[in-house]
């Protein structure tokens, strides 16, 4: 799924994770806490929480993180961008292995879930094609694919939309100096499609 470009190059992520419960820092605190962040430079402040380290760990991650918040049950929600060059700011710790430290935990978390994501190139002419290329490969990933205003919304298991959303990112920055994918991640919504 993952390259040894990837493996090299240090991604950053930020994001703010919801919770609709009234414990709802309780839920956070404890999704970051049971996580093994140890391989990214992370920070939490009262507006998101910031990322960076190599591809691979920065998802890992992030992915580990809204698996213990979603697990609960709640309608959990994460909205973020992951970005390749750039102001990425902080210091990993990452030792440009592929170990995924969180991988077999978040793997053992069944949650169905559904996303929105787009991906920009930026700079580039003919991203379009490149983006497109792309995003035809999702459903090899196990998620339901279908187009909304602004974005590319998938559905299936949280792990399958981190791997789609991974594979699609890592794809992308083999051409292109910088990268930025917005995303927003919910489930357990009362609400219907």
């Amino acid at each position: 799924m993952t390259n040894e470009n990837a493996v090299e190059r240090e991604a950053g992520a930020q994001f703010n994770l919801s919770v609709m419960s009234d414990d709802f820092a309780e839920v956070i605190l404890s999704a970051l806490d049971a996580v093994d962040a140890k391989k990214v430079w992370m920070k939490t402040d009262d507006v998101a929480t910031a990322a960076t380290g190599s591809i691979a760990d920065v998802f890992d991650v992030v992915k580990a993180i809204y698996l213990n918040a979603s697990k609960t049950g709640l309608h959990v929600e994460m909205s973020g961008n992951i970005v390749l060059g750039g102001c990425n700011t902080g210091e990993d710790e990452n030792d440009k292995n592929e170990v995924r430290l969180n991988d077999e935990t978040s793997r053992r978390i069944s949650q169905k879930a559904g996303c929105r994501f787009s991906i920009y190139p930026l700079g580039e002419t003919g991203y379009i094609e490149k983006i497109t290329k792309s995003v035809e490969k999702l459903p090899d990933y196990g998620v339901e694919v279908s187009m909304v205003p602004f974005a590319t919304r998938i559905d299936g298991e949280v792990n399958d939309i981190f791997e789609a959303l991974e594979a699609t990112f890592t794809e992308i920055q083999e051409t292109s100096e910088h990268v930025v994918m917005p995303f927003t991640i919910s489930c357990n919504s009362p609400s219907n499609r």
